[in-house]
């Protein structure tokens, strides 16, 4: 008789990972539609963006970022450093709404924070896999 030893791994279980999976769209869908206003210039972010007074090149590159981060939640291999890097931007959006606009306003921010630091943790095995792999330890 032999037996087979698990590894044990940080990876989520099925229902887990189809939960994740589900978030991760609405997510992407969410952030490809608020890089839309921003790289489409619409007159409400033009508006936010001069609120805050960084110039309109912020507006473009804070769009980049999301539409890149929106196409990686996408990808499973890139999936939990994208989380990462959007949680983060989400972090500074809450920041700048609190110190430029009404606090009310960085509920928004938040509202979307929450479920973008679940789906990194629920893919920080594939961040640490990725960053072996990008550090020559695979």
């Amino acid at each position: 008789m032999t037996t087979i030893d698990t590894v044990k791994t940080n990876a989520p279980g099925r229902a887990a990972n189809v939960g994740l999976w589900v978030l991760q769209v609405l997510l992407a869908g969410a952030f490809l539609m608020a890089a839309y206003t921003k790289l489409a210039a619409t007159p409400q972010a033009v508006e936010g963006f001069e609120q805050i007074g960084l110039g309109l090149w912020f507006m473009y590159a804070i769009g980049v970022v999301e539409l890149a981060g929106a196409v990686a939640l996408l990808v499973p291999a890139l999936s939990g450093p994208a989380a990462l890097g959007l949680a983060a931007l989400l972090v500074g959006a809450t920041v700048t709404q609190l110190l430029v606009d009404e606090p009310a306003t960085a509920l928004f921010p938040v509202a979307y924070l929450v479920p973008m630091a679940l789906v990194a943790w629920g893919r920080r095995a594939r961040t640490a896999r990725l960053v072996r792999l990008l550090g020559g330890r695979g």
